[in-house]
């Protein structure tokens, strides 16, 4: 049975100069992903943080933040 309990985890989207979207989780150490539409993205996004959670498993996940805006 699955973990009951569900965890948040916030996904950077990108896309890239072929038009793919890439998502980074920026919590999770190298887990990122891509798809030609952001719902396929998130269906492989998911699928990496679950792979990164396995590897990661005695590491503190950091708090996720935010993201700010600066103008130069």
């Amino acid at each position: 049975m699955m973990n009951a309990s569900k965890r948040e985890f916030y996904v950077i989207i990108e896309r890239d100069e072929d038009g793919y979207y890439v998502g980074e989780v920026p919590q999770l150490t190298a887990c990122y992903s891509q798809g030609e539409t952001i719902d396929e993205l998130m269906t492989n996004i998911k699928e990496v943080i679950e792979l990164c959670l396995e590897a990661e498993s005695d590491e503190p996940i950091p708090e996720f933040v935010g993201i700010q805006k600066v103008v130069i």
